[in-house]
């Protein structure tokens, strides 16, 4: 079960919570926010998702090519995407969800879970990726943990500098927090990146977008997700 106490850090949160076992300790249910957070994922349906448009190709489309386009994703994409037992589960079959709402500055949970040699990632404001994938998979020859800034070209900033990852099969929880292009996660409680920017993938060396939309990856795996909850920060 899921279950609740005070994260030391990440000073903007008033109510952090992560997996623990300790006897006696609340036990909240799964898809109820905390106070602060909205749920992304209510445990129920596809509310507050939608197929993906990729943010650098939104961005050179009209109004009604978006609409054509966004129509096309959902009727192609979302019927990969389902909610089984307050899980949303994906088939391997289509591609990335992402939200139908743009962030800028925010908070982050998410729990998810990956079969063997799975691979997976979150998209922050459209833009890849904070790393999932399995620390004894056969894309993870060096055996890298999860929550890195996986396609930063800077040196340093693109892996974990702590290992954090349960194993293939587990669920795992990710804080993630951002403000600017600056990005901290907790893995599982441990921290694994600290305070980098997360580099525009789109269009290399141009700021970041200031919104976009948090997205779930495709990489042709089974994935689990529940637990998604956001809390906007100012700007």
């Amino acid at each position: 079960m899921y279950r609740w106490f005070a994260l030391a850090g990440f000073a903007l949160t008033a109510a952090a919570f992560t997996c623990a076992t300790h006897a006696g300790e609340k036990t909240a249910k799964d898809n109820t926010p905390p106070a602060g957070f909205a749920a992304l994922f209510n445990g129920k349906d596809l509310t507050n998702w939608q197929g993906l448009v990729e943010i650098n190709k939104r961005k050179k489309m009209s109004k009604e090519q978006y609409a054509d386009a966004l129509k096309k994703a959902n009727e192609k994409y979302l019927p990969h995407w389902k909610v089984v037992d307050g899980v949303l589960a994906y088939d391997g079959k289509g591609q990335s969800l992402q939200t139908v709402k743009d962030y800028a500055n925010f908070e982050l949970y998410v729990d998810w879970k990956i079969e063997s040699s799975g691979d997976s990632g979150i998209y922050l404001r459209g833009n890849p990726q904070v790393q999932i994938w399995d620390i004894k998979g056969k894309n993870n020859k060096a055996g890298i943990g999860s929550g890195g800034l996986y396609n930063n070209q800077k040196k340093g900033a693109n892996n974990p500098i702590a290992v954090g990852d349960n194993p293939a099969g587990q669920w795992n929880t990710f804080h993630i927090h951002m403000v600017g292009d600056i990005v901290t996660i907790k893995l599982n409680g441990k921290l694994v990146v600290n305070k980098i920017a997360l580099e525009n993938y789109w269009e290399r060396g141009q700021p970041l977008p200031t919104r976009g939309p948090i997205e779930l990856q495709h990489h042709g795996d089974h994935l689990w997700f529940k637990n998604i909850y956001v809390k906007e920060l100012p700007d």
